[in-house]
């Protein structure tokens, strides 16, 4: 596992361990998406949500945003991104790791008065609903900007449009493998 891009380029991650139901981002995964989020990332403040070893928000970094915080429910896990943050030379001013579930992340960053450019949610394949459920939140508490771009990364068959509020929409769709990523936008009316 790699940084595909930016200032870090082709710096290697550490992975999840042995025995863990952490599934990273394919390295050609978050390239694919990077460069159809282009400069947008350029100075945002990013929200990485199931952020795992914190190889997404970590290439948001490499590729220009002023500064991300991570949402891991699993303290071994988080552990990981943290030693991937500290490989870097990453101070908490651009890199912050937090241990707690999605949704409690969202209420908890909303009702401290922070605001994001940029999420991207990458829950388990299993539960993918909620990763739409906590970028949802995100919207509606205004932890994300009405002009902010969201990013589901869910199973290549997932059926994003059933479950997504109408007051979001998607914008872009990249499908690859196993997986794809559906950006996401709120919805013009």
């Amino acid at each position: 596992m790699r940084i595909t891009g930016g200032e870090w380029r082709s710096r290697r991650l550490h992975g999840p361990g042995p025995g863990t139901q952490t599934r990273p981002t394919p390295d050609a995964m978050r390239e694919r998406a990077f460069a159809v989020i282009g400069d947008r990332v350029v100075d945002a403040r990013f929200l990485d949500l199931y952020a795992g070893t914190g190889a997404v928000g970590l290439e948001a970094l490499s590729r220009g945003a002023r500064m991300v915080v991570f949402i891991e429910r699993h303290r071994a896990t988080a552990r990981v991104a943290q030693a991937n943050c500290a490989a870097l030379g990453l101070d908490a001013e651009r890199a912050e790791v937090r241990i707690r579930p999605a949704r409690i992340a969202v209420n908890e960053l909303a009702r401290s008065g922070q605001s994001f450019d940029i999420a991207w949610a990458d829950p388990p394949f299993e539960g993918w609903e909620e990763g739409v459920r906590a970028l949802e939140a995100a919207f509606v508490s205004g932890l994300l900007a009405a002009s902010a771009l969201a990013c589901l990364e869910c199973p290549a068959k997932a059926d994003v449009a059933t479950v997504l509020p109408r007051e979001l929409a998607v914008v872009r769709d990249l499908a690859g493998g196993a997986s794809r990523v559906v950006m996401i936008e709120k919805a013009e009316r």
